[in-house]
């Protein structure tokens, strides 16, 4: 115990610094020392930080301030007059379980590390809170998810009781504050331990951390303030969403509590499949079957657009099967920006399975022309 460092030193204040000098370097290096904060050295991090908790619960004690000034740290006569038996914490990795004699110190220090001081880090703060989101999912076609669309939906959803005006008590009556908790929705306690004294933090049993007691429940709500319902909503689904894209209602989610904003509802979009259209990114694509004649001499085509018009679209001759052509800005339009995709076709020509007499003769006399070998027609094997 002669080793020890004078305590006005371990805080870096002087000896006549007052009460508010005292815990301003006591949150400093307390923040500074605490474990959580140095990772890769906890062992003489936690050192330090029990001398400042040591130095601190002395020096903030007018009658134990006197004392060690008058005999330094090891008191009277060697009596161990500040053992920090209620100063010190007990570290266990992820916080300090008790803040000894520090009040609302705790609380400080549960802004700055995950652990916190007394558990306060979960701590259920009794104040406005935002209603719950909600999540569905709706199916649209692929041609509203072009052109965008209009839909109204049915949800289920907690509404704020009319009756009560969402208090949940009856009508004519109001909730009282919490006797048990005063209205804060938790109750502390304090436990003397060899360690000193440990204080937590629990939820208040009596009004299940609301803060308030309902004498007289409501009779529609039952007293809890909300009562379920089918509400129909519209939402407006925007030309270009792709498959899987979410649109977001706010405030049209799970009301709000204490006054807090009501929750949003999130839908997911869901595209069907499309007999002749497919999207890639913000193009569409699309088969376009031709005759012989026409990937031959060329010809100009009629596209269908997804939107329901028609393009012209002139092919030179010789387009083979598989051949692509783009028709510019006639794809989806971005949601996030004022760009567009392409129309992306590809040609297949499709070859007759039967012909005529007359079809035959003529592509015969074509096939001679181009010296080809005319196809021969096999006879069965018994004629």
């Amino acid at each position: 115990m002669a080793n020890k460092r004078d305590y006005y030193e371990v805080l870096g204040v002087n000896k006549d610094a007052t009460d508010d000098e005292l815990k301003k370097a006591y949150r400093k290096m307390a923040k500074k020392y605490h474990p959580d904060a140095n990772p890769d050295n906890k062992e003489e991090a936690e050192k330090k930080f029990k001398e400042v908790n040591e130095a601190y619960e002395t020096l903030s004690d007018d009658q134990k301030r006197k004392m060690y000034d008058q005999f330094g740290p090891e008191g009277p006569q060697g009596f161990n007059g500040f053992n920090g038996q209620n100063g010190y914490y007990s570290y266990t990795g992820s916080g300090f379980d008790g803040f000894g004699d520090f009040g609302d110190l705790g609380d400080i220090f549960s802004s700055f590390f995950t652990g916190g001081f007394g558990k306060q880090s979960g701590r259920k703060h009794n104040g406005p809170r935002k209603g719950a989101d909600l999540n569905l999912h709706i199916d649209i076609s692929f041609e509203e998810s072009f052109l965008g669309v209009d839909k109204e939906i049915i949800i289920t959803r907690n509404e704020k009781c009319q009756t009560c005006n969402g208090t949940g008590a009856k009508k004519g009556t109001s909730p009282i504050k919490c006797p048990t908790c005063n209205g804060t929705g938790q109750v502390r306690q304090v436990q003397n331990t060899i360690l000193g004294q440990v204080q937590t933090t629990r939820t208040c049993s009596e009004c299940h951390g609301t803060g308030e007691i309902i004498k007289e429940a409501c009779d529609t709500c039952r007293g809890k303030g909300t009562v379920r319902k089918q509400p129909k909503v519209k939402v407006r689904i925007p030309g270009g969403i792709d498959d899987n894209q979410t649109v977001v209602l706010r405030g049209e989610g799970e009301p709000g509590e204490k006054g807090g904003p009501n929750g949003d509802l999130f839908i997911t979009v869901r595209i069907k499949n499309h007999s002749v259209f497919k999207r890639k990114a913000n193009n569409v694509l699309c088969d376009i079957p031709v005759t012989i004649t026409q990937a031959t001499l060329g010809a100009e085509l009629e596209i269908p657009m997804v939107d329901g018009s028609k393009e012209k679209y002139k092919i030179p001759e010789g387009t083979q099967t598989g051949t692509k052509f783009t028709i510019r800005n006639k794809g989806f339009k971005s949601v996030n920006s004022s760009s567009q995709g392409d129309f992306i076709f590809t040609v297949v020509v499709q070859t007759p399975k039967r012909l005529t007499k007359e079809q035959r003769e003529l592509l015969t006399k074509l096939a001679k022309t181009m010296n080809e070998q005319p196809p021969v027609k096999k006879r069965g094997i018994f004629g």
